[in-house]
């Protein structure tokens, strides 16, 4: 399948873009395995990412599946992908192009089924300009790009957003969705953002915890 780059700013609910992908895609009843490039220390990215066989390393004590496998049939979502060290983003392409892996401390290859969709908050093509970001990499990863605007541009958005997470924390609050008045409505619209989706998530959970009298105000 076509691999699906996403780019926008920390927050602007990039994974849930990538899930949509997979949730509409004939991959939706395997599995979506993300993770997160920047959370991981660059010593064990390549075992997370390819797995491993037992011994192939200090402490490597059992064969582990590594991500890619794991994900086989259904979809990868590499998340910071800009964070990649060089010699991981070479092993990818190779992946990318040849379909197949090969396990820490093995000689034997895989073959692999697996949609990748990767995401950042980085310029990556200003990455390659600067010899940080392959290339070849870059292109094979942007065959399609999604570009999420920050929330500020998308203020049409913020009162809908805020209705969905309001129903989403009184179900799992087990409590009445409160009522919203239009000083707090007005609020939500004129506040910058700079967390994005997250932010507001934040925000709208924080208020309905400390709500007492079914009405959100100032």
């Amino acid at each position: 399948d076509t691999t699906v780059l996403i780019q926008g700013e920390s927050g602007t609910g990039k994974e849930l873009v990538a899930r949509a992908i997979h949730q509409n895609s004939e991959r939706k009843t395997k599995p979506f395995v993300p993770l997160n490039i920047a959370a991981l220390p660059e010593s064990i990215l390549e075992s997370e990412l390819f797995g491993h066989e037992a011994g192939a390393f200090t402490g490597a004590t059992a064969k582990r599946i590594g991500r890619i496998e794991h994900a086989n049939g259904g979809t990868l979502f590499l998340d910071e992908v800009g964070e990649m060290p060089m010699s991981t983003q070479v092993r990818l392409l190779r992946v990318l192009e040849d379909r197949k892996i090969t396990r820490l401390g093995s000689n034997d290859e895989l073959e692999i089924n697996v949609r990748l969709v990767a995401a950042t908050n980085a310029e990556l093509q200003e990455m390659v300009k600067k010899g940080s970001f392959r290339k070849d990499l870059y292109y094979r990863l942007s065959v399609v790009t999604i570009f999420l605007p920050p929330l500020t541009e998308r203020r049409g958005d913020i009162l809908l957003l805020a209705d969905h997470f309001l129903k989403h924390f009184a179900a799992e609050f087990k409590r009445p969705v409160p009522a919203v008045t239009r000083r707090v409505q007005q609020a939500l619209l004129a506040f910058a953002w700079p967390g994005n989706i997250r932010e507001l998530r934040n925000v709208i959970q924080g208020m309905l915890v400390l709500d007492t009298d079914g009405r959100l105000d100032l």
